[in-house]
């Protein structure tokens, strides 16, 4: 009987921290979701006046006054839009030639070559900002493709309910996290401002680069143009935006394992590489000074990026 009590007191304890760490992590997720907000509407109460929050979000995004890209190359504006990052020239600048003189110095000290200073300034203060928004980018547009179904969503339930487009678009600005929420918003402000609805969600357009926010811009468009039901028409993009995204996670699940082989394959030189410098330095160290080993290193790294390359691209299926 009493080994029963105490495994019974045992049980309500456990029961009760248990609730107790529920009951936090609740509270937190509560606060934390409370505490969020789109950084259109954190611009907004910073600013007065509904155009100088669009001419702020239009500036943290790299766009001008009117909401075109400014004078650079074309495809790197269009990148630095898509990453959705707070441009800041000044800033970028100078972390791009500190990145550039480390990278430099790193070269140079790792190898006591002259010619690795360059080619790790280029590295450092041109490649990796490069790819870093490239990789903020996809990352931004995987998460549009994500909320947009929602956002399109509520947009339906709004105009069910008997509310204006501009009003439903500025729910979803209000209601959703970023990047949509931002997007939206920014769409609805310049609905407000004096833009039509076609004009609004071309710009979102331009600014997204999303294959799925292209295809809610054509049908916003037609149904300016020809007519029809706009509730319908949403809900049949909402459908097909979701049937896109469930296609998108089947390739990605059916080419796991090639992927993963990939990694594999590409990571097993370089580790095998590194094993063998740390256990036998003499192995590549008596032959590195020769130029053929250079040039057979140098080849056996491009044919190696040319095959990952190849690799990519047989995976890489737009929808």
């Amino acid at each position: 009987m009493e080994a029963d009590w105490k495994t019974l007191f045992m049980v309500l304890v456990g029961a009760a921290v248990f609730t107790g760490a529920q009951a936090a992590i609740g509270l937190l997720t509560t606060a934390t979701e409370r505490r969020k907000l789109t950084q259109r509407l954190k611009v907004a109460e910073k600013v007065d006046g509904l155009s100088a929050v669009i001419l702020e979000l239009r500036k943290q995004r790299g766009l001008n006054a009117s909401g075109e890209r400014a004078g650079r190359l074309q495809w790197l504006s269009d990148l630095i839009v898509a990453s959705g990052l707070p441009y800041d020239q000044k800033k970028w600048l100078t972390y791009a030639i500190a990145a550039a003189g480390i990278a430099g110095a790193g070269g140079f000290v790792l190898t006591h070559n002259p010619l690795a200073i360059p080619v790790g300034a280029v590295l450092g203060g041109v490649a990796i900002p490069i790819f870093y928004l490239k990789f903020m980018a996809g990352r931004r547009a995987k998460a549009l493709g994500f909320q947009l179904p929602q956002a399109l969503e509520i947009i339906v339930r709004s105009l069910e309910a008997g509310h204006p487009v501009p009003t439903a678009i500025a729910l979803v600005g209000r209601e959703m996290s970023d990047p949509v929420g931002s997007e939206f918003g920014m769409a609805a402000d310049e609905i407000a401002y004096g833009a039509t609805l076609e004009q609004a969600i071309a710009r979102m357009s331009e600014r997204c680069q999303h294959p799925d926010v292209d295809l809610f811009a054509a049908t916003v468009r037609l149904q300016e143009r020809a007519g029809g039901n706009l509730t319908g028409l949403l809900k049949l993009n909402a459908a097909t935006v979701r049937d896109r995204h469930k296609m998108r996670l089947k390739i990605k699940a059916a080419s796991a394992e090639g992927r993963a082989s990939a990694m594999i394959l590409t990571s097993a030189p370089f580790v095998a590489f590194g094993l063998i410098n740390l256990t036998n330095p003499h192995f590549y160290g008596d032959v590195s000074h020769e130029p053929l080993v250079r040039y057979g290193l140098m080849g056996l790294l491009v044919w190696l990026g040319v095959g990952n390359l190849v690799m990519r691209k047989m995976i890489d299926m737009r929808l």
